[in-house]
């Protein structure tokens, strides 16, 4: 229907119930992604501007609050204590250090500060300094993420009373191959911990890693499974892995940046009112590629020198990039 045609409609006299999106099934997203390309991002950027501003990109800044020591096995990750990987664990950090953090990040552009803790879930005697550092993060104006790991009962409740916006918790990768990544805790115990912050009226941040060494149709249940959660996540993570020696993936070979853009393209199609954030290996794509990623729909980026243990472009980069393109940070 035009557009013309969509305002001669009657306005309904009585307010209707809204029907839940259709599920977006596997093998749709698989057709997705085998569009020919310029067709892909052609939806992609029709579903951005739909939706968005197409030049405006939500720019987060990622501190580790707690570093390393980590009790679980995913196999991507530098903090797990079963790998050696020459990386410093750290204790949790004092509210004070964060909130310094969290003033240079709202100085240099960033509008949400996210806080990340290497846990397999925060434990009740730690949850009280989590819950300071974010009443501090809050209160100088800054959207507030936290990402923690599996959650109890109650913690989420506590978590925003204490001002918290977002909980991130990604899903990582589709269902059937979860094992190969990691085993100490299921899949389940992941959409557990998404239901609870919902459920606690907090906003959902979740995405997933690709270039693990799954398959196209992997990548589409992964895209499938979040875009089927209902609602979908406000916020949609897309990691490049970034192998990291003495991790069971550090040979794992770098995934094609045409197909990385499929993937970002099709979370825009599938979820359109959500932020599609380009994260982790970032540093890797040249400023072409990361172009190729906003026109294939991503309008949020992590802004800073460093993610949790790995690097990330140079704020000097981001800001020389985004006037190249016209873009604004929001």
């Amino acid at each position: 229907m035009n557009n013309a045609a969509a305002l001669a409609q009657p306005t309904p006299t009585r307010s209707l119930p809204v029907p839940h999106a259709p599920a977006w099934s596997v093998d749709a997203i698989l057709a997705l992604f085998e569009l020919p390309f310029t067709d892909l991002l052609f939806r992609a950027q029709e579903a951005l501007r739909a939706n968005f501003d197409p030049n405006a990109v939500q720019r987060s800044t990622l501190l580790s609050i707690k570093t390393g020591n980590c009790s679980e096995d995913c196999g991507y990750c530098s903090q797990s204590k079963r790998y050696q990987t020459g990386l410093d664990a750290q204790p949790l950090l004092s509210t004070a250090e964060v909130l310094a953090a969290a003033r240079a990040a709202k100085e240099q552009g960033a509008g949400r500060f996210c806080m990340g803790a290497a846990w397999r879930g925060p434990k009740e005697k730690d949850l009280p300094a989590v819950m300071a550092m974010v009443q501090a993060v809050k209160d100088l104006g800054l959207e507030t993420c936290v990402t923690l790991g599996i959650l109890k009962d109650g913690q989420a409740e506590q978590l925003r009373a204490a001002g918290l916006d977002y909980y991130n918790h990604n899903l990582d990768t589709a269902p059937e191959f979860y094992g190969d990544v990691v085993t100490t805790h299921t899949y389940q115990d992941r959409l557990d911990t998404l239901r609870k912050v919902r459920e606690a009226g907090l906003k959902v941040c979740s995405g997933g890693i690709v270039g693990m060494g799954e398959t196209r149709e992997h990548r589409a249940g992964l895209i499938a499974k979040l875009a089927n959660l209902d609602p979908p996540p406000e916020s949609v993570p897309i990691n490049n892995l970034v192998p990291i020696p003495g991790t069971p993936m550090a040979e794992r070979a770098a995934i094609d940046i045409f197909e990385f853009a499929r993937t970002i393209a099709a979370a825009r199609v599938t979820m359109p009112r959500s932020y599609v954030r380009l994260s982790a290996g970032r540093e890797q794509m040249s400023a072409a590629e990361q172009t190729l990623c906003f026109l294939a729909g991503a309008n949020s980026i992590f802004y800073g020198d460093h993610l949790l243990t790995t690097s990330n472009p140079q704020m000097e980069l981001d800001n020389a990039l985004f006037e190249n393109l016209g873009l604004r940070g929001v």
